[in-house]
């Protein structure tokens, strides 16, 4: 019992970690509705989960990670909850925000919802586990049948939501719509098989973590508090862009280790510590209770990121 426990803890652990940072930590989901926890875990863990499973599996890397977590992105705001065709999306204007017209989405939020995703939803929380189980940071945490189950639980846990969101929201994207964001994640997840897999390692220095970390907050933060206008669009993509570039250049050196990864989840992860507290604010739920209980969850964070072991 043991055994299987020990080996199965590093995945129930990203099942739980996904939503947490993704919609709790970020304070779209305030954690006095902690319960909702059991309905988006399947989506979000289970996401997570296939992405990582999927990469480490087939001998592949990070980057494969990226571009699946992209696939996933626009498949949850595309076909699952609708939000980045949805006009009136649970009471927000997506729409009339940098309008892309003959799409029918929001080039802002767009963005946000695919790199919200690939940032925090999957990226972060794979790299915070993969820190805490450095000695099965790069294989399967997963057998056959976990891998199924998991699998399951996704499309059950993606169903639900598809099914909320569209009796709240009266709502459901069009045809072509629904067909093109498909066509995407297929894009996405083709090219994520066809990268090579990883290369050996060249020579080069890299900056210390707690400069990547930093680097990473600074990014982040700028990504999350963008101006909603085409000229924050602009600087989303170059920060997406030069960022992309910068951290492809320093992992293929050999001074880039485990302590650097961790330094880019922990940096992205602190952007989301005090950004929670702002959309809390913005959303009109900053209530005691809600203040309190995202202060607890704050506390569990940073926590978390000082119990990871650096080396």
């Amino acid at each position: 019992m043991r055994s299987i426990t020990w080996r199965l803890a590093p995945a129930v652990g990203l099942f739980l970690l996904a939503p947490l940072v993704g919609e709790y930590l970020l304070g779209n989901v305030p954690m006095a509705d902690i319960g909702g926890l059991l309905v988006l875990a399947p989506m979000y863990g289970g996401g997570a989960l296939l992405v990582r499973e999927t990469a480490r599996r087939t001998g592949r890397g990070w980057p494969t990670m990226i571009l699946l977590a992209a696939a996933y992105g626009v498949l949850e705001a595309g076909l699952i909850d609708q939000s980045l065709f949805n006009p009136s999306f649970e009471g927000h204007d997506f729409q009339s925000v940098t309008p892309i017209p003959w799409l029918g989405v929001s080039a802002h939020y767009a963005l946000s919802f695919v790199g919200g995703h690939v940032i925090w939803s999957i990226g972060v929380p794979i790299a915070l586990v993969e820190a805490l189980t450095p000695r099965r940071s790069a294989v399967p945490w997963l057998g056959p049948p976990g891998l199924a189950v998991t699998g399951v639980l996704f499309v059950l846990g993606s169903f639900v939501i598809f099914r909320s969101m569209v009796e709240e929201n009266g709502f459901v994207a069009s045809t072509p719509q629904r067909i093109g964001a498909a066509v995407v994640v297929l894009l996405l997840a083709g090219t994520a098989f066809a990268l090579r897999r990883p290369r050996p390692a060249i020579p080069g220095a890299v900056p210390r973590p707690w400069l990547v970390g930093l680097a990473a907050f600074l990014a982040s933060g700028l990504f999350f508090v963008r101006m909603e206008d085409w000229p924050g669009v602009a600087l989303a993509v170059v920060l997406l862009a030069v960022s992309a570039v910068t951290i492809t250049r320093w992992s293929r050196r050999t001074g880039w280790g485990a302590a650097h990864r961790l330094g880019l989840a922990g940096g992205a992860l602190l952007t989301y510590v005090w950004g929670g507290f702002v959309l809390l604010s913005l959303e009109g739920d900053a209530t005691p209770l809600n203040l309190t209980a995202q202060t607890l969850l704050v506390l569990g964070a940073v926590a978390l990121l000082l119990f990871i072991p650096l080396s």
